[in-house]
């Protein structure tokens, strides 16, 4: 480095999974650049954190501070920021268009890094699944390829895009194959939400901060395949060589409305049309629409997302509180899902509205994401929040609580009331089914 020169001050936008990665990626090592702090969204409880100094290398010996994005304007011009990193996903271009204007106002350039500077190498097939949105159906996709590749006999491990609400020197790299694993981890119900369904299938599941030490680990396992879980509809981590995108009906114009769901949408190979059998056939015809004018060489798979219920009679004239998927209601803007269908097709005489009865953060929650109606998202980043969790549940005057998340919340929080268990998985619709599509892909490779 020329040592007139200035080093580049950089400001790193994110939520805890994408931003770190796009450091750890690009500027760790950079001697050139030096990153004055990540600012932090979406996720509550990041900020005022400290990126730790063993994971910010040598160039940061005290690690580099986390700090609410509200103080991005002043940060810009406290530290004559030369450039303003955006990393993190499940926003609206027009919003990613007002973060910009705001960098730009203050004099400063904006920047979004790509595939190519961001995606981690392996010799190892990489399938990954992907999504437009948030609550696409992408956890259930995953579960099913895992069944697909077990019943194929095909050695396969997991790597889950980031969940980092803990202590991120000890999630540097995480390795979950029982629950043990995830209860030494004291797992969010958000992380819970996507490990536990994979374990009970004997998957192994990778996940952390450092994914150039996770994919090392994950490729010690000698896996046949890695399959990427992607997360909050953001681009993989790993270079896919089968990129499968979700795409949901129910937000059928989302796909080219959402930063980086169109750039899933525009590079997968295969597009899956999730909840054809619940959605209106109008607004399957607007995704196929909207598909054929972005990607139309990717081959489209449609699918049903489909429930059971441990006990539907339960429900039947009963005052129900809705416990849905806690990302999906909030930042991915879901009014309603399928737990709330489900209540109204078993009989539900009301479904009772949480929002009056709601306890410490869910207030918060209610108030930031105003358009949730009659349900309450399952909001557990830690346990305070798992606490206010449990006491809006009790204190809301329902008959019964439906728990329609990938985890069962009765084992985790202390419910006082009865409790009713619903399940989704995905089934395929026709041809072709993403099993076909998987099975031509594997053969490429002599698999199974």
């Amino acid at each position: 480095m020329d040592m007139g020169r200035q080093k580049k001050r950089v400001i790193i936008m994110g939520a805890g999974g994408r931003d770190f990665h796009n450091f750890n990626m690009v500027f760790r090592h950079n001697s050139d650049v030096q990153v004055i702090a990540f600012t932090a969204a979406q996720i509550p409880g990041i900020e005022e954190k400290v990126y730790p100094a063993a994971l910010a290398g040598t160039l940061y010996p005290e690690g580099i501070p986390i700090v609410s994005e509200e103080r991005l304007p002043d940060l810009i011009r406290e530290h004559s920021v030369d450039q303003v990193v955006f990393s993190y996903s499940d926003i609206s271009h027009e919003m990613v268009g007002h973060h910009a204007s705001v960098a730009l106002a203050a004099g400063t350039d904006f920047l979004l890094l790509g595939p190519d500077r961001t995606m981690l190498e392996t010799d190892i097939p990489v399938v990954s699944v992907c999504a437009v949105r948030t609550g696409c159906g992408k956890s259930q996709l995953t579960r099913h390829l895992c069944d697909l590749l077990k019943n194929w006999k095909i050695t396969t491990v997991v790597i889950r895009h980031p969940m980092a609400y803990g202590d991120l020197n000890r999630q540097r790299v995480q390795r979950f194959a029982t629950i043990d694993d995830i209860n030494g981890q004291k797992c969010t119900i958000e992380e819970r939400e996507e490990y536990e369904p994979l374990i009970a299938r004997n998957a192994v599941v990778f996940a952390g901060v450092d994914y150039r030490e996770v994919l090392k680990q994950a490729e010690g396992e000698n896996p046949q395949i890695i399959l990427w879980d992607g997360g909050n509809n953001d681009f993989p981590f790993i270079r896919p060589d089968l990129e499968i995108v979700l795409l949901d009906p129910f937000r059928p114009g989302h796909g080219v409305l959402y930063h980086p769901g169109e750039t899933n949408l525009r590079r997968a190979h295969v597009l899956v049309v999730n909840k054809v059998n619940s959605a209106s056939p109008h607004c399957v015809e607007r995704v196929l629409e909207i598909v054929s004018q972005t990607n139309p060489t990717a081959e489209i798979v449609e699918t049903a997302s489909v429930y059971q219920v441990d006990r539907p009679e339960a429900l039947r004239n009963k005052r129900v509180l809705v416990i849905e998927d806690g990302p999906t209601l909030t930042h991915g803007e879901m009014s309603h899902g399928i737990g709330y269908l489900a209540a109204k097709e078993l009989g539900a005489r009301e479904i009772v509205n949480p929002k009056p009865y709601a306890q410490g953060s869910l207030r918060k929650t209610f108030a930031l994401y105003p358009h949730i109606a009659e349900l309450l998202p399952a909001m557990g980043y830690g346990a305070e929040q798992m606490a206010d969790l449990a006491a809006t549940i009790n204190q809301t005057p329902a008959d019964v609580i439906l728990v329609a998340t990938p985890v069962d919340l009765a084992s985790l929080l202390e419910i006082k009331k009865e409790t009713v268990r619903l399940v989704y998985e995905i089934q395929p619709l026709g041809k072709p089914r993403v099993e076909d599509v998987l099975a031509e892909f594997l053969a490429r490779y002599s698999l199974p």
